[in-house]
């Protein structure tokens, strides 16, 4: 048996019927050439013959003398994770979507490893969707992703791949901030670390007052408290809405280009402009800018080691009409906080970022200081590989995130890159953001318009 780390520990904590904690990832693929119609159902067969679980897909939850630990589970039932399943006609992207929103409402059986996995078939076009999801305390957001790539080939020709569940183990590294996907994982991270940093205090503080007396002068810096109250932050139900997308990474890449700006900054502005027009529509804009928390790196090398990532607040500029001046905005608020990191250590990099997700922390583990929130939304870019990948023949087409919503966090942004796309991941609380979904068309003419802003239309 091992313990669960207090990390862990929270996950399991924090998690209520409205607020699952589990995190997942849709992958979409094409049938391989001269496939037959059968091809899922002899697919999900052999899977079946994999009964035998690797780590951590065969640890389950057991209770020790008042502590909580991993344990291999001696009586796991592939039964009650594999699910093969089928869409309803006709089969369209919309059915899919529908699907995995209601899976991933659901919570996971405590009583055995925390993980499921859908093959999904009767899609159009013959193509099929895994949806995979495991519980945050099992893996985290980079680990999960990991695991599923790790399952693919890039060899077309390789057969008998075995599912994600059955993977030769390799060692599990903890969790920490090199890769903070979700202001979940940010949070449990910081709360177990930062009062090991006392000596990093006065220069925390010192820039802690510099952007303070910043934001007094300057409407477009972003500081601590600074994010609206919004309808992205009221109290979340167990319902769930999913909305994925794929969008070309050439174009935005081009805009990057005649703007000065990077692919980040892009793919905030899109975000930006997303909301604007879907709060507009909820007649529910706010007169201050939306508060993105976005991850960032800080490497300025090629080398793997080191914290080189931070956790930036970004003024989303949804209080302006114009998009090139948005972008401006954008960009000229994720280079401050860039910056501000550059002049501090590893050390002071954790503790201010710990004091910046203070009362998204409080707010979760209390639910005292509901007004007290650093950010409105959260938005998280990982990169995916540059090559196609297959599974068993079948090509992978895209791949999505699918995140946690917390509580008065009712919505998370995560995408991902494969080959020349950028994959959105969208999920929402159902009743708190209704009709949701539109996101989708407001980020295409998001990035049509930043297209004619910068003259490539």
């Amino acid at each position: 048996m091992r313990r669960l780390s207090p990390v862990d520990q929270l996950f399991l904590w924090l998690e209520r019927r409205q607020q699952p904690m589990h995190v997942a990832g849709l992958q979409l693929f094409s049938y391989p050439e001269g496939a037959k119609a059968n091809y899922v159902r002899d697919l999900a067969e052999s899977m079946r013959e994999y009964t035998q679980p690797s780590p951590p897909f065969n640890q389950r939850l057991v209770h020790r003398w008042g502590q909580t630990f991993w344990d291999t589970d001696q009586q796991f039932d592939l039964a009650c994770h594999l699910r093969h399943e089928a869409l309803p006609k006709p089969g369209r992207v919309r059915e899919l979507l529908t699907l995995v929103s209601a899976e991933h409402s659901n919570l996971l059986d405590r009583q055995r490893p925390l993980w499921q996995a859908h093959l999904i078939e009767g899609l159009r076009g013959r193509r099929f969707a895994l949806y995979t999801k495991v519980h945050h305390s099992l893996v985290d957001g980079i680990a999960a992703m990991r695991l599923g790539m790790r399952a693919l080939s890039t060899d077309p020709d390789e057969r008998n791949l075995p599912p994600v569940w059955a993977q030769p183990q390799r060692r599990r590294k903890s969790a920490n901030l090199t890769n903070p996907v979700d202001v979940a994982g940010s949070v449990a991270q910081l709360t177990s670390t930062a009062g090991k940093q006392i000596a990093t205090v006065p220069t925390v503080a010192r820039e802690v007052y510099r952007a303070t007396q910043k934001a007094r002068h300057d409407p477009d810096y972003v500081s601590v408290f600074q994010a609206p109250q919004s309808m992205l932050n009221q109290g979340i139900t167990g319902s769930r809405r999913f909305a994925a997308q794929s969008y070309s990474m050439e174009r935005i890449k081009a805009v990057g280009q005649r703007a000065d700006c990077t692919v980040n900054d892009v793919i905030l502005a899109m975000c930006g402009s997303a909301l604007r027009e879907y709060l507009i529509g909820q007649n529910a804009l706010p007169d201050q800018p939306l508060i993105a928390m976005v991850p960032v790196s800080l490497r300025q090398d090629e080398s793997d080691d080191g914290n080189q990532v931070a956790t930036i607040l970004a003024n989303l500029g949804t209080h302006i009409a114009d998009p090139g001046k948005r972008l401006e905005v954008i960009r000229s608020s994720v280079r401050e906080g860039k910056e501000r990191y550059q002049q501090m250590n590893s050390e002071e990099i954790l503790n201010y970022t710990a004091l910046t997700l203070a009362p998204t922390a409080l707010n979760l583990m209390t639910g005292m200081v509901p007004r007290w929130q650093a950010f409105n939304v959260v938005i998280s870019n990982v990169p995916g590989p540059k090559e196609p990948l297959y599974w068993n023949g079948a090509r992978l087409e895209g791949m999505y995130p699918v995140s946690i919503v917390l509580d008065r966090i009712a919505l998370n942004i995560t995408l991902t890159s494969y080959i020349d796309q950028i994959e959105f991941g969208l999920i929402a609380c159902r009743r708190t953001l209704p009709s949701m979904q539109r996101l989708l068309d407001y980020l295409e003419r998001s990035l049509f318009e930043l297209e004619v802003a910068v003259d490539i239309r």
